[in-house]
């Protein structure tokens, strides 16, 4: 149990043990009557300097409720040392649990159930993180593409090769247990005090391959190239999987697909699971310098050592949608991600240290249901499609189509570049991106971008760079699950989970997801003790 006392707010280069003094001495302790450590640390830049905000934990005080409750400060509250303890459930488990995927909503699930002694089988169609690294190689430097094997299939998931972020605005304890979790197997310790925490995938990467060898070690399975065909089913409850030539039986499996498993949601719902169609969001990458989004950040200051490169996160909102800032890439690259031959997808990638020339993010404006309704859950497939091949045909290779947001914003083809030249590893082609998109679309996206100037000056840079098209934002429908628990409205037994489901959006979402799907079979069935 502890004490948290936040909103203490410092110069960005005072030390940390300033922030622990002033904690104690609001609370009227000194250094022996607790002990005091930095909880969690974020940065704000605004009204025209730069502080350091810090939350304080303190341990090590009597009746630490009580405590808290006598001093009737908003700044100061309890905290109870909550960790993940799921309770062994009663009902028989004859088989053992499946897991499909191994992003990170699967991988979490996957290393819970093992960790309980649940020997989970887990089915991922791609490739492990070893052999997933040099198919993504050789496509980005080769154009060699595997359809099975890409920044979207494969151990990790998509979020193996993002930034590795870790923010989400879900407020739930389970957020730090995932954080436990991925220190535990080699991510950094600062994840577990920073308000933003990120990893960086050349990190994250060693991390799940980590977690994949405890979830062996404990019992588990692990089989990669083994996509998912179908399920089998007795009445409305789950009974099998069926991968290439065998059925693996399961009273319980956990679909972790990921957000670009089409495939699999057709077959699904050829089989009687639901889908309904949910809203995302479509756009394009843009790249500024990194050093002029500090410069509009940090002022004076920027460079400074101590200073972080330079975030940001904008939104507007006209007419009932929004255009928006996303998956924000401080010195970052913009990276290939797509899942399917002759088509183009972008994403944005940083390693930990985000020492990359550029900064990049995504400008996306949010897509309805209404927009793209064909009569299916699937119309949102049909429209992200559209967008990815008509890229293609755009530039007749896997070069993306780019622009100036200059001439973006008048409608014209850009000739040359700036000081901003793409990252996209592919290689890139002047194209007119307002044809890409439908008109509300690129209509949304000359607004947003109007706006974000006046909120940023570095967005108003000449020779900023768009790269497009972004559409896998999340996921266009939803395996709905039931309202008592987690399973599948249609069929008992099915677990539908993180992204791919549509209950979650980024890998901290997914994790929690996880855990709590893997909880739900805990919780509720004894250990299985058959191994077949």
């Amino acid at each position: 149990m502890s004490i948290i006392v936040s909103g203490i707010r410092l110069p960005f280069d005072e030390n940390d043990g300033a922030a622990v003094a002033q904690a104690l001495s609001l609370c009227g302790l000194t250094a022996n009557d607790a002990q005091a450590s930095i909880y969690r640390v974020s940065l704000d830049a605004r009204r025209g300097k730069i502080d350091h905000v810090y939350s304080v934990l303190l341990d090590g005080i009597d009746q630490e409720e009580a405590f808290a409750a006598q001093l009737q400060m908003p700044s100061v509250r309890y905290k109870p040392c909550v960790r993940l303890s799921p309770q062994i459930g009663t009902a028989p488990m004859e088989h053992r649990p499946v897991v499909v995927g191994l992003g990170p909503a699967g991988l979490f699930a996957a290393y819970l159930l093992a960790r309980y002694g649940y020997r989970p089988i887990v089915l991922e169609r791609g490739e492990a993180i070893e052999q997933r690294d040099q198919d993504v190689d050789a496509f980005w430097k080769q154009g060699i593409f595997r359809s099975e094997s890409n920044i979207q299939f494969g151990e990790g998931g998509a979020g193996a090769y993002s930034d590795g972020k870790l923010t989400t605005r879900i407020n739930d304890p389970l957020c730090d247990e995932v954080l436990h979790i991925l220190m535990e197997h080699g991510a950094p310790e600062e994840i577990g005090r920073l308000a933003k925490p990120h990893i960086g995938t050349d990190i994250l990467k060693q991390v799940v391959r980590n977690m994949r060898e405890q979830i062996i070690a404990w019992g588990g399975e692990v089989h990669f190239r083994t996509a998912m065909t179908g399920i089998r089913q007795q009445g409305d409850v789950l009974c099998a999987i069926d991968v290439e030539n065998q059925s693996i039986a399961c009273e319980h499996a956990i679909l972790a697909l990921g957000h670009s498993a089409r495939d699999t949601f057709f077959a699904l719902h050829r089989q009687g699971v639901f889908f309904e169609p949910k809203p995302f969001s479509v756009g394009a990458r843009i790249e500024h310098l990194q050093s002029e989004i500090d410069r509009a950040l940090y002022g004076k200051h920027a460079g400074h050592p101590l200073l972080p490169p330079g975030e940001y996160n904008l939104s507007h909102r006209e007419n009932g949608r929004a255009c928006y800032s996303f998956c924000m890439c401080p010195g970052g690259h913009v990276v290939a991600a797509q899942s399917e031959a002759e088509s183009i997808v972008t994403n944005g990638m940083s390693y930990h240290a985000r020492d990359g020339k550029n900064a990049n993010a995504a400008i996306v404006v949010s897509v309805d249901p209404s927009d793209y309704d064909d009569g299916t859950p699937f119309g949102g497939i049909a429209f992200q499609r559209t967008l990815e091949r008509r890229a293609y045909q755009m530039t007749g290779s896997y070069a993306a189509p780019c622009q100036l947001v200059c001439d973006f914003l008048d409608k014209r083809t850009s000739h040359r570049f700036g000081a901003v030249h793409p990252t996209y590893p592919i290689g890139t082609q002047f194209c007119d991106l307002n044809t890409l998109f439908p008109q509300f679309v690129h209509e949304q996206m000359h607004t947003g971008l109007s706006v974000f100037v006046r909120k940023l000056r570095a967005f108003g840079a000449k020779d900023a760079v768009l790269t497009g098209p972004e559409t896998r934002t999340s996921s266009p429908v939803r395996m709905t699950r039931g309202r008592e628990d987690l399973s599948s409205v249609s069929i008992r037994g099915i677990i539908p989970c993180g992204e791919g489901a549509g209950y979650a959006g980024g890998i901290m979402s997914a994790a929690v997801d996880g855990l709590r799907a893997a909880c739900q079979i805990i919780e509720s069935h004894q250990q299985p003790k058959n191994l077949e």
